[in-house]
């Protein structure tokens, strides 16, 4: 015999799952503009072009 289908759950924003998942003990990783920072990969970008930044200023000071 077939058994029943689960009850369809309504879909929830994103901050009530979240509250959901951490009452539930689950770690929530966030997500937005911070945790892409967190990234080696960008991060190392970041410094490359703003030490070619700073090395351009600094060589306008002593030059020009």
């Amino acid at each position: 015999m077939p058994t029943p289908a689960a009850p369809a759950q309504k879909p929830q924003s994103w901050r009530a799952a979240r509250r959901a998942a951490r009452r539930r003990g689950e770690f929530v990783e966030p997500q937005g503009c911070l945790y892409a920072l967190s990234q080696p990969p960008l991060m190392l970008f970041l410094c490359v072009v703003g030490g070619l930044i700073g090395a351009g200023a600094g060589w306008d000071l002593l030059t020009l």
